[in-house]
C-alpha cells in the first residue's frame, strides 16, 4: 500500500513538474471540494476518452480544472477505468470523489412510476417522455398485459426492455391470485378476472371500494342486467386510448361496439385498462353484497344501494350537494353517470 501511494506522489509530481507547477498545489485542488453546487447527473458516453470527459465535466460546472482531473486519474491509475453510464454527481465532489464514482459502475438509478389504470397508450406516452428510456415502441402491447408498479432503470435501458419487466409482472400476479382465487367467482378465465379487473380499476381510486364495487358487478350478471360502466363507454369513444376530455352524454350511451356495457350484455371484448395488483385481487375476492348500484358520494368513494328507489335516493342526495358546492352540469352533461345502473 505504501509502495503505491508512493508511486502515486512519484508519477504526479513528474507530471506536474514537467508541466512547471507544484505537487501540493495540483494534489490539494485534486482532493478539495469542486464547484458543483448541487448535486446533478451527468452521462458519460461509451468510447469518450479521458480529456473528453474532463471538458465534459468542467463546461457542466462540476470539476474546476481539466488538466488536473486526468493528471489525477493518470497518475491514480483511473484513465482506462471510468465506466459509461448516468451517474449522480453529489454537490462539492472533488475530482478524486468523481473518479471514484465514475470508475464504481454504480450508475444512477431512475424510477419510473406507472399508476393503476392507465391503458397501454397511456402508459407507452409516458415512457416516451422518460429521460434515458432509449428505443421505440414497435408494437403497442394489448390493453390488460402490463402491470402497474414502480420501475427502476439506469440510462440506456430499452423501453421494449421495461415493457416485457411490466408484461412478466401482469403474467406472475395473476397466476398467482389466479390459484388462489374464490371458487364461487363466476370468472371462466384469467383473462376475464383482468377484465373485470380493468373496470373496478378505472370505477374506483378507492382500495377499500373495489371488492365492493366487483361485488356490485357479478350481482348484475347474474341478475342478467348490463354493467353501465361509464368508463367502458369512454374506453370505446377512444378509440382504445383512454384519452377522453369531454363530459359524457345520453347520446354517447347508445353508440354501439364492444366495449359499452349500456349495449352490451356482460364483459366487455377485453381490458379497457392496466389494473393493479390490488384491483385484480378485489374481483377474486368479492365483498359478498347484494348491492346492484352505486353512485359518487362527492368525496371520493360511492354510496350503494340493493334497490333501485334506493339508488334513486343516494342519487338525488348527490346532485344535491352538487348544486350547493357550485358545480352543477348540464342535464346533457355527465349527469348520466349519476342515473346509471338502471
Amino acid at each position: 500500500m505504501r509502495h503505491r501511494v508512493f508511486l502515486y506522489f512519484l508519477i504526479l509530481g513528474l507530471i506536474v513538474c514537467f508541466m512547471g507547477g507544484s505537487v501540493f498545489n495540483t494534489y490539494r485542488e485534486f482532493v478539495s471540494e469542486g464547484p458543483l453546487a448541487e448535486r446533478t447527473e451527468v452521462v458519460i458516453e461509451p468510447g469518450k476518452s479521458l480529456r473528453k470527459i474532463a471538458k465534459q465535466l468542467y463546461r457542466a460546472g462540476i470539476i474546476s480544472s481539466p488538466a488536473v482531473f486526468e493528471i489525477g486519474a493518470r497518475a491514480g491509475g483511473y484513465a482506462t477505468q471510468i465506466k459509461s453510464g448516468e451517474y449522480s454527481i453529489p454537490e462539492r465532489s472533488s475530482a478524486k470523489t468523481i473518479l471514484t464514482i465514475l470508475t464504481s459502475g454504480n450508475t444512477y438509478i431512475r424510477r419510473l412510476v406507472v399508476p393503476e389504470g392507465l391503458t397501454s397508450h397511456q402508459i407507452v406516452k409516458l415512457m416516451n417522455g422518460m429521460y434515458g428510456l432509449v428505443g421505440d415502441v414497435k408494437h403497442e402491447p394489448k390493453n390488460g398485459t402490463l402491470m402497474p408498479d414502480t420501475y427502476y432503470y439506469s440510462y440506456g435501458d430499452t423501453k421494449e426492455n421495461l415493457l416485457e419487466r411490466m408484461h412478466n409482472g401482469m403474467n406472475r400476479a395473476i397466476e398467482e391470485l389466479w390459484k388462489d382465487r374464490d371458487k364461487s367467482v363466476p370468472l371462466k378465465s384469467p383473462e376475464e378476472a383482468i377484465i373485470m379487473a380493468s373496470m373496478v380499476e378505472k370505477e374506483t381510486a378507492k382500495s377499500a371500494e373495489r371488492p365492493h364495487i366487483a361485488s356490485v358487478f357479478f350481482n348484475r350478471l347474474a341478475k342478467k342486467m348490463k354493467l353501465q360502466s361509464d368508463p367502458t363507454v369512454i374506453f370505446g369513444l377512444s378509440h382504445g386510448t383512454g384519452e377522453f376530455s369531454r363530459a359524457l352524454t345520453y347520446k354517447d350511451l347508445r353508440v354501439e361496439n364492444g366495449y359499452n356495457t349500456y349495449v352490451i350484455p356482460g364483459l366487455p371484448k377485453g381490458p379497457i385498462s392496466n389494473p393493479g395488483y390490488a384491483a385484480l385481487k378485489a374481483v377474486l375476492h368479492p365483498d359478498k353484497t347484494e348491492d346492484l348500484y352505486f353512485v359518487a358520494d362527492g368525496k371520493g368513494g360511492h354510496t350503494f344501494a340493493k334497490t333501485y328507489a334506493e339508488h334513486e335516493k343516494n342519487v338525488a342526495k348527490y346532485r344535491a350537494a352538487r348544486r350547493t358546492s357550485a358545480k352543477v352540469k348540464t342535464d346533457s352533461e355527465s349527469d348520466v353517470s349519476d342515473i346509471k345502473n338502471e
